[in-house]
């Protein structure tokens, strides 16, 4: 047999390989992975830098041990540094924050007492909100103050016309005026932008109530809980009939009703014509987070007031820029509030912007190639015996819903989401495939996503019932699949078969 075009990536490997401002990190063994949550083997000392809004970039380190230095800062404190000082300004009057220390410098700067709870607090929010300081501007300023003497080399748009370019390829897909986008320095921030909006547009007309529905993104669900003072959680995406019930009661109250298209991770696409009937009845706007539809798959357009996207994934589709972008549709009662909207956001750094500009040019191209090879390998895996289930978008319980919205009928989507007859820890790691967080990339990523999003539920009984209720199975293996020759991502898989 011809050898495979995939090799086992090492442990800690930034992922992109060798580039210092990849979002994502390879832990090629399940034990590995569990190592990392749970912290143990030195696993940290391999993992250097991670999902960013996760695990604090190396040249945000060096930055705070150069602050600490600049200020004459006490060992007692922990700088936390952030992407602007309205960040510090939220975040020191939510956890009432003073910084004993005059600082002065283009960025945000906390100061937290060490050993309390305050801090977790404060590293705690930052992930929820995401508002990160950009790895490329802390290069930019280690190599300024003579800290740093290598700069990454990647392909840039000019900055002077970088931000129109990304802003006209997203108005075009998406079909909206450039002036309704908002970027911001990270998908999450994105979701903070609109739930701060609509707290401040909804609140005046006495609507205080944000409702969730389905099983959406750890982090989605997280700032929902945390950040939304009255929240009401519907798990069930076809829950439709129940939310109708509550809507006869509390429609008057409820301010959005948030979701995705489709369902990260199980590919669950809602009703989203009854849903947004029920929306128009009682007055209330739907936000769509719309990053696993994509603009070129989906036409969300007749549904979604408010759409919600990480430009992370395909849009950048080499996980190397951290950004997100709110999307108000011109036909919305909301497009008239931008300014309310985009206020809360944070401006993403010029470089961030200048590298997704470049890369949001094959957006459409990526998406064509990625859906071509999704069809394809669904239709492999269907047929081996090594499969247990298999959840994606066009499924035979949910792909009616899914096809009416779709661009094309080759728009499947590019994420596959699978269980195995085999065990887990052996497919795991038998497959050479880059193994770590995100998806949307040009190059096939696999994530045991329970593991690494919901740990926490797994280890204890509690939390196995919540995922059980759901149908989560912990054993999962999201499959963002890649562009790459089909066959030999096929060839890949097969490996199982002799296992």
């Amino acid at each position: 047999m011809a050898r495979s075009i995939f090799s086992p990536i090492p442990c800690g490997q930034t992922l992109p390989v060798n580039n210092v401002h990849a979002v994502s990190v390879s832990m090629p063994t399940l034990q590995e992975v569990i190592d990392y949550e749970e912290n143990t083997n030195g696993i940290h000392d391999k993992i250097k830098s991670a999902y960013p809004r996760f695990v604090m970039h190396p040249y945000l380190k060096k930055m705070a041990e150069f602050l600490k230095q600049k200020y004459n800062i006490s060992d007692k404190y922990e700088i936390v540094v952030v992407s602007s000082k309205k960040a510090v300004e939220i975040i020191s009057d939510k956890y009432f924050i003073h910084n004993p220390f005059d600082i002065n410098e283009p960025f945000g700067v906390i100061l937290v007492i060490k050993g309390t709870c305050q801090l977790d607090k404060v590293l705690t929010y930052i992930q929820h909100v995401g508002c990160n300081l950009s790895s490329r501007f802390a290069q930019d300023y280690l190599v300024e103050n003579n800290l740093l003497d290598v700069i990454h080399e990647e392909e840039l748009e000019d900055a002077q016309s970088s931000e129109s370019i990304l802003l006209n390829t997203l108005a075009d897909a998406y079909e909206q005026p450039k002036e309704n986008i908002c970027l911001a320095p990270s998908g999450m921030n994105a979701v903070y932008t609109v739930l701060e909006g609509l707290k401040a547009i909804q609140n005046k007309n006495n609507r205080n109530i944000l409702v969730q529905l389905g099983w959406l993104y750890l982090d989605t669900m997280n700032i929902v809980k945390n950040h939304y003072d009255k929240t009401k959680l519907f798990y069930d995406i076809n829950a439709l009939d129940e939310l109708e019930e509550y809507f006869k009661e509390y429609g008057n109250k409820v301010s959005a009703v948030i979701t995705e298209v489709p369902t990260n991770p199980l590919l669950i696409t809602v009703d989203v014509q009854r849903l947004k009937e029920l929306c128009n009845f009682y007055n209330i706007p739907l936000v769509i987070d719309s990053t696993f539809a994509t603009p070129y798959n989906l036409n969300l357009k007749p549904y979604a007031d408010v759409y919600i996207e990480s430009l992370t994934k395909y849009a950048c589709g080499n996980a190397d820029v951290l950004m997100g972008a709110v999307v108000l549709n011109e036909d919305s009662k909301l497009s008239c509030c931008s300014a309310e909207f985009f206020k809360h956001a944070d401006k993403p750094y010029i470089k961030d912007i200048q590298r997704i500009a470049y890369e949001v040019q094959n957006y459409e191209s990526r998406m064509k190639k990625i859906n071509a090879n999704t069809t394809k390998l669904i239709s492999h895996l269907k047929t081996k015996s090594y499969i247990d289930k298999i959840f994606y978008a066009l499924n035979e319980n949910n792909g009616d819903k899914y096809s009416k919205l779709m661009r094309s009928k080759d728009a499947i989507g590019g994420v596959v989401s699978l269980t195995f007859t085999k065990p887990f820890d052996k497919v795991y790691d038998t497959l050479n495939f880059a193994k770590g967080p995100s998806l949307g990339t040009e190059f096939t990523l696999l994530m045991p996503y329970v593991y690494l999003a919901h740990y926490d539920l797994i280890t204890c009984e509690k939390g196995r019932k919540i995922l059980e209720k759901n149908n989560i199975p912990i054993d999962l293996m999201r499959v963002a699949v890649g562009v790459e020759d089909i066959n030999e991502i096929i060839k890949e898989f097969d490996k199982l078969d002799n296992i």
